[in-house]
């Protein structure tokens, strides 16, 4: 019998949290018998990413909604490779991918991982064509169901797995790891993991740093920005506004991203808008790390039983209040069962695998 196989398009030439989900998902599929292949961008890190993991890459223009060279390429990608199945990612690809999808017979399944509004108009109605949707988080889930026409039969929140092999932290040693990263062992370390892009509000976590030094004068702090992107130049201009670079370290693109969270003592995820499910709070929950994060997006389906503060987004005051309160008042906490029982990578593959089967049957 033959293997399903999936052709996953993106758009996007970045490398963060949404691309990271994409490849993460691929390589666990594969590992269970799908065969997966990945249209992009030339430039674009994604493919980098996909060719060190072995996986079979085309590149195309996607130059638009209404990309007809990429339509007829992913058409003859489909034919050749009898592809079943067109899982698209950005909205660019989406409106490719999904018109490439009907036009070859084949599934089209349309991935959402922001949770920014869609727009109602009904001339945006390439969601409705999908066979099904996935979402990185209920909310979106709602909104698209409340906002844009979808069935809810045909969507489904499946956050990104995460590999709990990886991110147990039984496998590290917390001085080790300070050592690895030159952090010094008598200080707090507080950090932040994310794509620097304006929407996950550095400069937030930035003014927190700020207040936290003047409100515990007597505490010897570093704060870790770990992370590359378009917001670089301006955060570390930033910092020296504030008059904190001693206390900031930017480390850039960070690969062995557990042992980091080894190493720190309190997680924050200060976004505002367009998270789903965060797979950087999941990681450091299950490092069981202290993790402050805001309420963007869907982060609020991480909560259960008080296993990290969920603060108010846009709002430095909310951010440091949520961080002080470990720092005033430091308890111990079951925090990570929570996600291994329900976001682990396991989880994610049996509920893909299951769609799978049941959009081809």
């Amino acid at each position: 019998m033959k293997s399903v196989r999936v052709l996953h398009t993106e758009w996007s030439d970045g490398w963060g949290g949404q691309e990271i989900r994409i490849i993460s998902e691929m390589i666990a599929i594969r590992e269970h018998g799908v065969e997966v292949f990945l249209a992009c961008r030339d430039k674009s890190q994604i493919k980098l990413k996909a060719i060190e993991k072995n996986i079979h890459v085309f590149t195309m223009p996607f130059g638009g909604n209404v990309d007809f060279k990429t339509i007829f390429a992913l058409r003859k990608v489909v034919k050749e490779f009898d592809i079943d199945i067109i899982n698209t990612h950005s909205g660019k690809d989406t409106w490719v991918g999904g018109i490439a999808a009907k036009l070859s017979g084949i599934k089209f399944i349309r991935t959402r991982h922001l949770s920014n509004p869609i727009k109602k108009n009904r001339l945006n109605f390439i969601n409705e064509l999908a066979d099904f949707i996935f979402t990185t988080g209920e909310k979106v889930k709602e909104d698209m169901i409340k906002n844009n026409r979808i069935d809810p039969s045909k969507i489904q929140s499946i956050p990104t797995g995460i590999d709990t092999e990886i991110y147990n932290p039984k496998n590290f040693d917390r001085i080790r790891s300070r050592k690895f990263f030159e952090l010094p062992d008598d200080h707090i370390v507080i950090g932040i993991i994310a794509v620097l892009r304006q929407f996950k509000r550095h400069d937030l976590f930035l003014e927190m740093s700020r207040d936290l030094l003047r409100k515990f004068p007597n505490k010897k702090f570093v704060f870790i920005i770990a992370g590359d992107g378009p917001q670089k130049e301006s955060l570390l201009e930033y910092s020296k506004k504030l008059n904190i670079e001693s206390n900031v370290r930017f480390l850039g693109h960070v690969d062995n991203v557990a042992e980091l969270l080894s190493a720190i003592d309190i997680f924050v995820l200060s976004s505002d808008s367009k998270e789903g499910v965060p797979q950087s709070v999941m990681q450091a929950l299950l490092m069981e790390k202290y993790v402050v994060a805001t309420s963007s997006g869907s982060t609020e389906d991480l909560l259960h039983d008080n296993n990290f503060q969920l603060v108010s987004a846009d709002s430095r005051k909310a951010l440091t209040e949520g961080v002080s309160s470990f720092l005033d008042f430091p308890e111990k906490r079951n925090i990570g069962c929570y996600v291994q029982e329900n976001f682990s990578r396991t989880v994610m593959v049996k509920k893909i695998i299951h769609i799978y089967n049941r959009i081809l049957s």
